[in-house]
């Protein structure tokens, strides 16, 4: 049976390969080619991978991810699209579910949004649930560099906290735009947000998400 992950996988594989080596992203300024390097190495380099979220191993995380950079665009479409090698972590049917469903689908929206003629995506109940699961799971995670309160709210009313303080803003959206929100596309998401304006214009600029 096909995963979220599996199809998120695919599908961003296709939009890498669509646009060429050369095109913009939403993801830290980088083109589509730097992209594909990142996440070839964040499955495949463990240990430069870490560079992530460790200050320590930032360099050699850029460095190695220069070296995929440079290797045949073509390559790097194939070793996203064909997934990580036996011995990963990620080779783990639940270790991907978990860890890729959320990646795949922010990296796939980085691709899609800095395109000027891009359309809104729509998502399927089932996929949207699985999302906003994951939000709410990770919320105050990647809230915790919010200058604000900041509460995360479902058309449907559901909510979840990503950062406690005050003054509070609201930001109201369907779950995909909620996750892109969360993890730094704030000006890239769909959303809707209530509060004192200066706090609103405060978390816009907001650095969020998981990066250093």
């Amino acid at each position: 049976m096909s995963t979220h992950a599996k199809r998120e996988r695919l599908l961003l594989a296709d939009l890498l390969e669509a646009a060429g080596p050369s095109a913009p992203t939403l993801c830290d300024g980088w083109t589509t080619r730097e992209l594909a390097a990142h996440l070839v190495v964040r499955e495949r380099r463990a240990d430069a991978a870490g560079g992530i979220v460790l200050a320590a191993l930032k360099s050699r995380l850029e460095r190695v991810q220069a070296e995929f950079a440079a290797k045949p665009y073509e390559e790097l479409i194939q070793l996203i699209r064909t997934g990580p090698p036996r011995m990963s972590p990620y080779a783990l049917k639940q270790l991907d579910e978990a860890a890729n469903t959320v990646e795949f689908y922010v990296h796939a929206e980085d691709v899609r949004r800095a395109q000027p003629d891009w359309t809104p995506r729509e998502l399927d109940a089932v996929f949207a649930n699985a999302l906003w699961s994951r939000i709410e799971k990770a919320a105050r995670v990647l809230g915790r560099k919010a200058p604000v309160g900041v509460v995360l709210r479902r058309p449907d009313g559901q909510t979840a906290v990503a950062h406690r303080g005050t003054p509070v803003v609201t930001v109201t959206g369907e779950p995909g735009e909620l996750v892109l929100f969360a993890f730094g596309r704030q000006e890239a998401a769909q959303v809707e947000m209530e509060g004192d304006k200066d706090a609103i214009e405060r978390l816009r600029d907001a650095k969020l998400g998981i990066a250093m």
